[in-house]
């Protein structure tokens, strides 16, 4: 359904929004849903982070930038960064596959207002448009619900669901090192560490990461993807 003339003529003080998604059929069925309001318009669309930054480059105005996070020749991360940088002022939607706190983290470290899996209902991607529009923050409802229930996973000492904390770069290569099946002996001399100080820090992920022993702990930095 196309706008009204009135609903265009109203329009001048609506939200312009880029679209960029590098799936066309995802990409247009987002744009028939935000074409239908009469309080927002989309004014370009990109199949990658590159178009993306071209588009701006090259002074087409918008509020609201909502962007698949991988995406083809720049991906989403790379894009709110350059974006940062840039001192380009846009408001970032991330819309992702992916909902783990690693990558919801990221987002907003990369300047993001909002973070929606493209699960989501059409009527919250359009609530979350408007919240971000308004300059608030938006975490999508299913997003929260997870990160709530893994807080009590945590409890559980269930790696699965659990939320991912923050790990030193020794902590991940050593976790790395640990996921190739190394002994303490192998990852001290490939990283020029005592053994001792290896096994501390092997303790310290089990520790962090609520599991048992190595076996668990491995499974949950496969599937964290942290290896």
């Amino acid at each position: 359904m196309k706008k009204t003339e009135t609903d265009q003529s109203q329009s001048s003080m609506n939200m312009r929004i880029i679209l960029a998604e590098d799936h066309h059929v995802v990409r247009k069925g987002i744009y028939r849903l935000i074409d239908e309001q009469p309080d927002m318009s989309i004014v370009a669309e990109a199949a990658n982070g590159e178009e993306v930054l071209d588009l701006l480059k090259k002074g087409v105005e918008a509020d609201i930038l909502i962007s698949d996070i991988n995406m083809p020749n720049m991906d989403g991360f790379e894009l709110f960064d350059k974006i940062q940088k840039l001192k380009i002022d846009i408001k970032i939607i991330a819309l992702s596959m992916l909902e783990t706190q690693k990558h919801i983290r990221k987002a907003f470290q990369c300047g993001c207002s909002g973070y929606l899996t493209k699960s989501i209902k059409p009527e919250e991607l359009l609530f979350a448009i408007r919240q971000v529009g308004d300059g608030k923050k938006y975490l999508c409802t299913e997003t929260v619900e997870r990160v709530v229930d893994s807080n009590d996973k945590i409890q559980e000492g269930d790696p699965s669901n659990s939320i991912v904390p923050e790990f030193t770069e020794r902590e991940i290569d050593i976790l790395r090192l640990i996921s190739m099946g190394l002994t303490n002996q192998e990852i001290g001399e490939k990283m020029f560490l005592s053994r001792r100080t290896v096994e501390g820090n092997r303790q310290s992920l089990i520790d962090k990461t609520g599991s048992r022993n190595t076996a668990v702990l491995v499974r949950y930095a496969v599937i964290h993807g942290l290896v």
